[in-house]
């Protein structure tokens, strides 16, 4: 177990240390490294060399970010974005992750997040609405085997010759063998 050498190397042993014992050159080459990262992620895709690769070959970009991550330098920026005293290189860190994740849509991300539990939650909405569908059918069938024609009549009576407080006749709102 050697020391890692070139950028990487430099950036790792300069992170750990406390930001109050950093020298002006140490922050600098923390910055130009952050720096370089970016720029080499936003190269944009060349379309002839994309073309060029089989189907499901992995683009260039991708092998960048695969580069960056067997390297290390994705657990390197996420401990630059999450510690409180490396503040400073939020902008340049979110800039990057931004870049990571220029050829993905947000539906894409969202489902390689769930995994084997999207597709399970997937299945369980298919059987659910499955299930509501074989319900309203059945609900339609119960709805065909009722007769067709029920009486309107509401249970409203008027109850002649007994007169409510005025000079009318009481109206009476339930079965006549209720009263």
């Amino acid at each position: 177990p050697g020391t890692p050498s070139g950028l990487w190397g430099a950036l790792t042993a300069l992170s750990p240390q406390d930001w109050e014992q950093r020298q002006e050159e140490d922050t600098l080459l923390i910055e130009r490294i952050l720096l370089l990262v970016r720029n080499v992620l936003h190269v944009p895709p060349d379309p002839t060399e994309e073309q060029q690769g089989v189907d499901g070959d992995a683009s260039v970009h991708d092998r960048v970010l695969w580069a960056l991550h067997i390297s290390g330098m994705d657990d390197l920026l996420k401990f630059l974005a999450s510690a409180q005293v490396e503040q400073q290189w939020a902008l340049h860190v979110l800039e990057i992750i931004s870049l990571m994740f220029r050829d993905q849509s947000p539906e894409e991300l969202a489902a390689l997040g769930q995994g084997t539990a999207g597709a399970e939650h997937g299945e369980d909405m298919r059987e659910l609405e499955a299930l509501r569908q074989r319900e309203l059918a059945e609900k339609r069938a119960r709805a065909l085997q009722r007769p067709s024609r029920h009486s309107r009549f509401g249970g409203s009576y008027v109850l002649q010759g007994l007169k409510s407080i005025g000079d009318r006749d009481v109206v009476f709102h339930k079965g006549l063998h209720n009263v």
